[in-house]
């Protein structure tokens, strides 16, 4: 399987990478998404290393830790559509996460001062290789670099100001994205992999790709239709039932937690979870 992540050398530098068992094969500096929209045309295969370190010698950053655009997708799961007690629309909601909100596997989510209903949300991210404007769904697959695993992570309790989500989506260090980026070729069967988010070992969401409403196509052809979408860009692709803020009791996380999201052969994003100080 040929995984890529983000990352900090030893001396702090940023950098992009291929891992290779214990070891990670130094891509060079300037990320992910400048390799995509470079002239090798998003073929991270043929990237030659400029170096080697060992997997214990780094540190994680979020996947793609510079992306122009996040693009969540919210009620995508029947499920999820059901527990919120809204009707299921013709069209899937859209709304923005910035950047600078994410944290890497293995980094912990702070849960904001002004916030007693922090919740999880597991998803599948894709990440665009080649970009494009009003892309065919016959075609929308030729422009995926790969897959990674996203934690949408919710503060409800601002969500909920209002009808629009934008405030309960960007508190500092809210989201996670990671480990690393898998690229298509090394999934076998994507509808088949299953979104997993376990809290404390519990798990409470459990849920195949293939339970979409919009699938991958639809949402990259719907998607680049009212923006064009760039190399580096994500998707998340929306998060199945089971949701803490849905649950009776209602199941919010908090400090000393751990949220673990398993996409079957993508991989595990693991973050505890701490109070902002």
């Amino acid at each position: 399987m040929t995984q890529y992540i983000s990352f900090r050398r030893p001396d702090g530098t940023k950098s992009f990478g291929r891992i290779d068992g214990d070891s990670i094969d130094d891509l060079g500096t300037p990320g992910v998404a400048s390799f995509l929209k470079d002239a090798l045309g998003g073929d991270l295969a043929a990237l030659v290393p400029t170096g080697r370190f060992a997997r214990s010698a780094v540190r994680l950053l979020p996947v793609v830790p510079n992306p122009g655009k996040i693009l969540c997708i919210g009620l995508n799961y029947a499920t999820h559509v059901a527990e919120t007690g809204r009707d299921q629309k013709e069209y899937p909601a859209v709304f923005t996460r910035w950047a600078d909100t994410l944290v890497a596997d293995g980094e912990p989510l702070l849960r904001p001062v002004e916030s007693t209903r922090f919740d999880y949300e597991g998803e599948l991210a894709v990440v665009i290789g080649k970009g494009g404007r009003r892309i065919a769904r016959a075609n929308a697959m030729a422009h995926v670099a790969g897959y990674s695993v996203f934690n949408d992570a919710s503060v409800r309790d601002w969500q909920r100001h209002n009808i629009q989500f934008t405030p309960g989506k960007n508190f500092p260090a809210t989201g996670a994205f990671g480990p690393a980026l898998v690229t298509p070729d090394a999934v076998a069967d994507l509808s088949s992999q299953r979104v997993t988010t376990t809290l404390n070992g519990q798990v409470v969401q459990d849920q195949p790709i293939s339970d979409l409403i919009w699938d991958i196509p639809f949402l990259i052809e719907y998607c680049s239709t009212f923006t064009e979408l760039h190399p580096g860009d994500v998707i998340a692709t929306g998060t199945p039932g089971g949701v803490g803020d849905k649950r009776n009791p209602p199941l919010y996380m908090k400090a000393g937690d751990r949220i673990e999201v398993s996409i079957g052969s993508i991989g595990t994003l693991s973050n505890p979870v701490n109070d902002e100080i």
